[in-house]
């Protein structure tokens, strides 16, 4: 299995196609999940693009230093992951929190990326008042905990009923996330507020809700589209992992936004 080792941790990364002629297009997934999570869109969109898909720092076969993170530190992971692998510019697509990396690419690293989709996102998630009972939860309970509140968080009751192999792998990956590293991401999402910053993004932006989401909502995720200067939004139908309960139509505004010609 291909990783990237850096000097305090170890990311690990999945590449599909090879083909030279096909863009970059790079998946960052959301909180307590692993790079398994855009499995729909890959099986999709694989003939157009290079797809890069990597685990976030502590998640899925990725390791984290103790010290938890910032999201300068998240985008960054990323960033040296280019490096490495000689990307110079690629499409980004990212959910929640890597829809909040999102965000930070276009601000302090706008050449590196061509078009930027952020799903169930918002330039400041949660509260911190929140996110201190979170952590404080996890700590003392362990990641078991939130199963229950996640479930009712990611998924609607008629995806959940409907797809229920679907919805039990994503629960196993997240009791199975490394709680440190969830703590640190926790961490850095209380202290990440972009708010102030987005405006500055010059890319072409396109930002999707789930129209059930209470995490992101959809209002909040149509006020991101709107302070970015090439901003545009869309909502499909779904809580807050819509790439996987509208995973159809999620290709298809991806397919349709990044404008491929491929056949």
């Amino acid at each position: 299995m291909p990783y990237l080792i850096l000097p305090s941790h170890r990311l690990h990364y999945q590449v599909e196609n090879t083909a030279t002629d096909r863009p970059w297009l790079v998946f960052c997934n959301s909180l307590g999940t692993d790079l398994s999570m855009w499995e729909p869109q890959v099986a999709s969109l694989a003939r157009h693009f290079r797809i890069l898909r990597y685990d976030r720092r502590g998640h899925g076969l990725s390791t984290a230093p103790s010290t938890g993170c910032t999201l300068d530190e998240l985008g960054n992971d990323l960033l040296q992951l280019l490096d490495a692998l000689g990307i110079e510019r690629t499409h980004f697509c990212g959910l929640s929190i890597g829809g909040l990396i999102g965000q930070w690419l276009g601000i302090n690293a706008a050449k590196r990326i061509d078009k930027i989709v952020v799903a169930a996102t918002a330039p400041k998630i949660g509260t911190a008042e929140a996110w201190s009972g979170r952590v404080d939860l996890v700590r003392s309970q362990g990641l078991k905990a939130l199963l229950p509140g996640t479930r009712e968080r990611w998924f609607s009751p008629e995806f959940a009923a409907t797809a229920p192999v679907t919805v039990n792998h994503f629960l196993k990956v997240f009791e199975a996330t490394s709680v440190d590293a969830y703590v640190g991401c926790c961490i850095a999402l209380s202290n990440a507020d972009l708010g102030d910053q987005i405006g500055q993004i010059p890319n072409q932006l396109l930002a999707i809700a789930g129209t059930s989401d209470s995490v992101c909502p959809p209002e909040d995720v149509n006020q991101l589209s709107l302070k970015v200067p090439a901003g545009q939004y869309c909502s499909l139908p779904g809580r807050h992992l819509v790439s996987t309960e509208s995973a159809q139509a999620f290709n298809k505004l991806l397919v349709d936004f990044f404008g491929t010609n491929f056949t």
